[in-house]
């Protein structure tokens, strides 16, 4: 800035002097050439008076005296020419000319009485002055000079060149000075904090633009850092990673769910130069895949959980610009999705069994392959197997209205000790061909519940105790209202659940021992029937079971 101040500085003085140079040399060179023209019209008036006294002999004595000098300097000197009236050439001290009288000068000296001429002189090799005028006798008397003798008064102001030469280098050196000292006040601007006081008043408006600024930026800047801090306090809340990354692959921004999931990637680094060797290589291919513009989904799934990975490109004015990786936690999704296969699987082999039985026992009634005594046994099985299928597809569809939540529109207050006494009273049949005693014991309670879920939960547990019970034992039912909750507990003296199986009773269509358990009948999702309602009134199972002791759920 200093230099391009101090050279546009210096040029505006240069063009100063330049100029004044030209008009003061222009000046001087049209008033010396102006003096030379009075001067030779002088000495033609002069000239002229001494040629009326003595003609032509004045002339040639006026040479003499001059030693001949008349027109035989180097330069052509001054030169003298006598014209007659007709034209003719009477005298002439230097080279003769064909017809003088058609020259500028001539012409009006003979018609005004004078006349003068500026041209180039082809003897005088240069520009000269040419002065006529008309004597007395009518003839015309005209002088020369080259205007050689107006440079040589020029030369004589030549120390002018040196004060320009002087000129020059003051201005330089005040150029200079001016620039530092229109950018001292300049450069001491606190652009943070400008003060007004402390500058000329010609900057005054420049530091009410940058103070305007400053106050703009500073409101952009904490509008950005509150947005940042919202941006931040949403990702690092979010259960799923969000990874922000630029086209090169570096880390823009990082929330902790993603950091502890791509072990520890920071803001700043770049992800794929950096990536664990512990995550698996679908993951830098991903990121790779979506930085090249192309959405991939991956599921990353091991024995602690599944995450699924999703890599976006991000695109900017039709140029992509980076990625956006998220990681959504999906193992409940998984756990969902996998149950939900293996209870296809278990329902089409659990109706396949009955329907199986049922086909197989119709087929040879068909054909006449049973014998008259054995139709009602074959009858019996078929009405047996076509129970149990009923009994299953109705379990099926009591738990499926409890995945969907459909049961809740049915809350009432219900006496739990009751329920537990109707519940007995529908196993007692069961128990007494066993000869397994049923108790009831407790405080009545009463809770907020859909009755039939309640009823169906307690007749399961109820239900699985005797049938896993041994003969002669026992099935106590009690019910505890405490101050805080109500708790149920159903305890029996049967066989007991290896410890091995107890965290997967409640699962759908499990069982510990599948033979006995077709033995005994059952669907096998009594139990998940409770767990289900468990969820739908809020409340928690707990299991205690010793094999060959009994269990207490």
């Amino acid at each position: 800035m200093t230099r391009k101040i101090f050279l546009n500085t210096l040029l505006v003085g240069m063009s100063v002097l330049l100029l004044c140079a030209v008009v003061f040399f222009g000046l001087q060179y049209t008033q010396t050439r102006d003096e030379a023209k009075d001067a030779l019209l002088r000495e033609a008036v002069y000239v002229s008076a001494g040629i009326a006294q003595s003609g032509e002999e004045y002339l040639r004595a006026l040479d003499s005296a001059l030693d001949g000098s008349l027109g035989s300097a180097p330069d052509g000197g001054d030169r003298i020419t006598w014209i007659a009236a007709d034209g003719h050439v009477l005298y002439d001290s230097g080279s003769g000319e064909e017809d003088p009288s058609g020259l500028p000068e001539v012409r009006d000296a003979f018609r005004d009485g004078e006349g003068y001429d500026f041209r180039r002189s082809e003897s005088a090799g240069g520009p000269a002055v040419y002065c006529a005028v008309r004597c007395g006798d009518g003839t015309v008397l005209r002088l020369s000079r080259p205007l050689s003798a107006v440079r040589d008064a020029l030369v004589t102001v030549s120390p002018v060149f040196w004060m320009v030469v002087l000129v020059l280098f003051v201005s330089g050196v005040l150029a200079f000075r001016v620039a530092k000292q229109i950018l001292v006040p300049v450069n001491a601007i606190d652009l943070d904090a400008p003060d007004a006081a402390k500058i000329y008043p010609e900057l005054a408006p420049l530091v009410g633009r940058i103070e305007e600024q400053n106050l703009t930026i500073r409101e952009r800047e904490e509008e950005l850092g509150r947005k940042q801090k919202e941006f931040s306090a949403l990702t690092d809340s979010m259960q799923e990673g969000f990874l922000l990354l630029d086209r090169t692959g570096t880390v823009l921004s990082a929330n902790h769910a993603a950091s502890s999931l791509m072990n520890g990637c920071e803001e700043g680094e770049n992800f794929l130069d950096g990536a664990d060797a512990a995550l698996p290589e679908t993951v830098p291919g991903a990121v790779r895949a979506a930085l090249e513009g192309k959405r991939t989904e991956i599921l990353l799934a091991d024995e602690d959980g599944a995450v699924q990975l999703i890599a976006n490109p991000v695109s900017s004015g039709g140029r992509l610009s980076g990625a956006v990786i998220l990681t959504l936690e999906v193992t409940e999704r998984e756990q969902r999705e996998k149950l939900r296969r293996e209870f296809s699987a278990n329902v089409s082999h659990e109706l396949k069994t009955p329907l199986t039985s049922i086909s197989g026992f119709a087929e040879l009634l068909m054909r006449g392959m049973v014998p008259t005594e054995k139709t009602a046994e074959f009858a019996g099985d078929i009405y047996r197997e076509s129970r149990r299928m009923i009994a299953l597809v109705d379990d099926i569809i009591r738990l499926s209205r409890l995945d969907e939540g459909e049961e809740t529109q049915d809350m009432e207050s219900i006496d739990l000790y009751e329920a537990a006494e109707d519940a007995l009273d529908s196993v007692r049949p069961a128990a007494e061909k066993e000869k397994i005693a049923l108790r009831l014991t407790g405080d009545r309670a009463k809770i907020r519940g859909v009755r039939r879920v309640l009823e169906e939960m307690i007749f399961n547990l109820c239900d699985n105790a005797v049938k896993y019970n041994k003969p002669g034992g026992e099935v106590e039912v009690h019910v505890a209202d405490g101050p805080e909750n109500v708790v149920l507990t159903v305890r029996d003296t049967g066989i007991g659940i290896p410890r091995a199986h107890q965290s997967r009773v409640f699962e759908r269509f499990y069982r510990v021992d599948k033979s006995h358990s077709r033995e005994i009948g059952g669907t096998g999702l009594g139990l998940s029937i409770v767990k289900h309602g468990a969820m739908l009134h809020g409340a928690s199972i707990g299991l205690e079971s010793e094999p060959g002791e009994g269990t207490a759920v």
